[in-house]
């Protein structure tokens, strides 16, 4: 029977080479998105050969992006939301601004119209979600407090660029900004009541979509989750998972306006209040990966060659703005909002590139008479090559961080000496600060690990990046200081020299062995219990005799307090 194969040829040429170029490009040393892109470009109109097809291609990788939205979801409360709320929405905010004016400088230089450099520097200031969540995962720093901050501040860029600019000020500001104005009405109706008119039904239908999701989804859809659950079905279990990340991700489109990738966002909030939202996680996690190659390879397909010989040092420009001029103001920002230059860092390699928003800006630019057709080739030698070179940025974060840590001059540039959170209070009690043991994060397993302590009446003092977090943790009466405890200084404001172990339960380790270090130099009997998250990273540490090393979440969080419970021992109860 004659039918038409042309998804499942999509899928396997995807697919196929996606994988011989991937393990080429890991065989090389590179990032295995690299081998993803060129697949991408292999199989694309723009290089001769088997040309896949391009409209199903993008529908398969918007799949993709909607189950990555969904898996980040599920590892991302509001609370992360809220807690990161203080830099990521300033900060997101402020760095789509100065992007923009880079880029519409940009667009002027080379003569062309206010619209098209406003369209052209916008698509330029919005980072890709799906490469941010791909390099925290594969770093294990997802769950950090400097990987919620890049991710926080991301979400915020995806509100800011898709619910307002998208779908409310570029419609309705086409035809003065020299588009077409009967295209910027047509499918959104931004032009018809005005800019306020149309910027109020927007957010009424987000403010809708929120709200049924926290008052209705939050408990509906984990009922559900736990009544297929029921059932001891695997295929059912993961089915109902998928289902509701592309179903409630249409839906918010349908029904509010809401992009698929926000609304798959939601989705994994919302399932997240459920106890098997690790299970929802593990069980979709095969396909988010499946899918999350097709939309690497999507991107690579709608890369054209030839701009980079037609035009290589407008390309050269437009890449220079998203790797250095999106960092270098993200970096100011953050430093400014007075955070350490570890999240600096972290946020401006999150930051070094471009992707899904960015085409969705460009493809809106073309339909309403604002970007030149040159200009969406630009933007997507943009993404491709910053996606490309992203991981770069984040092995560069590293050296760059401990140069700045030994320059003396730089170091008291960015240290927060006059911030009141980064010293204990002169009111704490020195039988607090004695004998204590010095919690190193605050996230769920430092959270566990603390109430157990207090529990048992042992004093601790929490050394946390988190500002907001630490200001929490005092008015409760917790001893707690702010900052980096891979810094000496933070350490010493916690007393590390007159306390009895240092427990690090962050899941960001990459700061550890300054940590031992300085602990030890300062406090030479301490005990030490270090939380990790691979095999690998703990094989290291034990070699180094780091100390007692735990692998896990909730399991390590138990064995970790009773461990530093049974190591100091019941003696200070008395201090309580």
């Amino acid at each position: 029977m004659p039918h038409d194969v042309s998804l499942i040829t999509t899928i396997a040429a995807a697919l196929g080479f996606g994988l011989v170029f991937g393990f080429i490009a890991t065989r090389l040393k590179l990032p295995a998105l690299v081998g993803y892109l060129a697949a991408g470009i292999l199989i694309g109109p723009a290089t001769p050969g088997f040309v896949a097809d391009t409209a199903l291609a993008g529908q398969l990788a918007e799949i993709g992006v909607m189950l990555m939205m969904f898996g980040v979801g599920l590892h991302f409360s509001l609370d992360d939301l809220w807690e990161v709320r203080k830099v990521a929405l300033p900060g997101a905010i402020l760095q789509i601004a100065a992007a923009t004016g880079m880029g519409m400088a940009l667009a002027h230089w080379w003569g062309w119209s206010l619209g098209g450099g406003l369209v052209f520097g916008l698509a330029l200031s919005v980072a890709s979600t799906v490469v941010l969540l791909r390099a925290l995962e594969e770093r294990g720093t997802l769950d950090s407090f400097n990987g919620r901050i890049a991710v926080g501040w991301l979400v915020v860029e995806d509100l800011v660029t898709v619910l307002v600019l998208v779908l409310v000020l570029l419609p309705a500001l086409a035809g003065a900004l020299g588009g077409n104005a009967g295209d910027a009405a047509h499918g959104h109706g931004a032009a018809e009541g005005g800019v306020l008119k149309a910027l109020a039904v927007t957010l009424g239908q987000v403010a809708l979509f929120v709200g049924f999701m926290l008052l209705v989804g939050r408990k509906l859809f984990p009922w559900i989750l736990w009544q297929v659950a029921r059932t001891n079905s695997r295929e059912l279990f993961t089915l109902c998972v998928i289902a509701a990340a592309v179903g409630i991700a249409y839906a918010a489109t349908v029904l509010f306006g809401i992009s698929f990738a926000l609304g798959a966002f939601f989705a994994g909030m919302v399932l997240r209040e459920s106890e098997l939202s690790h299970r929802a996680a593990h069980e979709s996690l095969p396909l988010r990966d499946a899918f999350a190659v097709l939309f690497f390879v999507s991107v690579g397909m709608l890369f054209e060659p030839m701009i980079l010989v037609e035009q290589p040092l407008r390309v050269l420009a437009v890449v220079g703005i998203i790797l250095l001029g999106k960092s270098i103001a993200a970096f100011a920002l953050v430093v400014l909002l007075r955070y350490p230059a570890s999240t600096a860092l972290m946020v401006s390699a999150s930051l070094a590139q471009i992707g899904e928003f960015s085409f969705i800006l460009a493809a809106l630019g073309i339909s309403l008479g604002l970007l030149p057709h040159e200009g969406q080739s630009l933007v997507l030698a943009g993404a491709i090559l910053s996606i490309a070179l992203n991981p770069l940025m984040f092995m560069l974060a590293a050296p760059l961080e401990r140069m700045l840590g030994k320059n003396k001059v730089l170091a008291a540039q960015y240290a927060r000496t006059a911030d009141p959170l980064a010293e204990l209070p002169m009111s704490t009690a020195s039988s607090k600060l004695e004998g204590q043991v010095v919690l190193v994060g605050y996230g769920r397993v430092g959270r566990n690990i603390a109430e157990a302590l207090a529990a048992q009446g042992i004093h601790y003092v929490v050394a946390e990046q988190n500002r907001e977090l630490v200001d929490q943790l005092r008015q409760q009466g917790i001893a707690a200081v702010a900052g980096n405890a891979g810094e000496p200084a933070v350490l010493i404001q916690a007393h590390i020299h007159k306390a009895r172990m240092l427990v690090v339960a962050t899941p960001d380790t990459f700061h550890v062995r300054a940590m031992i270090e300085t602990a030890r130099a300062l406090n030479p009997d301490i005990k030490i219990a270090v939380r990790t998250h691979s095999e690998e990273e703990a094989a290291l540490l034990r070699s180094e005799r780091a100390g007692v090393i735990f692998i896990g979440e909730q399991e390590l969080a138990r064995s970790m307090a009773a461990h530093v419970a049974g190591e100091i021992g019941n003696t200070h109860a008395s201090h309580a």
